[in-house]
């Protein structure tokens, strides 16, 4: 189980981050209409006890907790008529709202 960025994806992370050490911190967090919200932000350095991942010059870090519900998740990022923006394909999401920015697991 490992958690995957598109090619898209890495290349608007690198746009938005302020500096190249920077990471992208990938979460969860109660709310949302599906119960649980993706979380991103961008740190300086990751927790001691996150797990770490590497794809080019993108450094990502998730929490243990977030993990259990992101391992198998691909970030992707889409540019349409209909939505900009990132995309998370979850596949231990039981149910997604319309937006995609939250879900109930399992």
């Amino acid at each position: 189980m490992a958690l995957n960025l598109t090619d898209a994806a890495v290349t608007r992370v690198r746009e938005k981050r302020e500096h190249p050490n920077q990471w992208l911190r990938l979460g969860i967090r109660g709310g949302g209409c599906s119960g649980f919200m993706y979380d991103m932000d961008f740190v300086d350095e990751p927790e001691a006890k996150d797990r770490k991942f590497d794809f080019e010059d993108v450094k990502v870090c998730v929490d243990i907790k977030s993990y259990l519900f992101l391992a198998q998740t691909t970030l992707d990022f889409e540019t349409s008529l209909m939505r900009t923006g990132f995309l998370f394909k979850n596949p231990d999401a039981a149910k997604t709202c319309s937006c995609g920015e939250s879900f109930t697991p399992f």
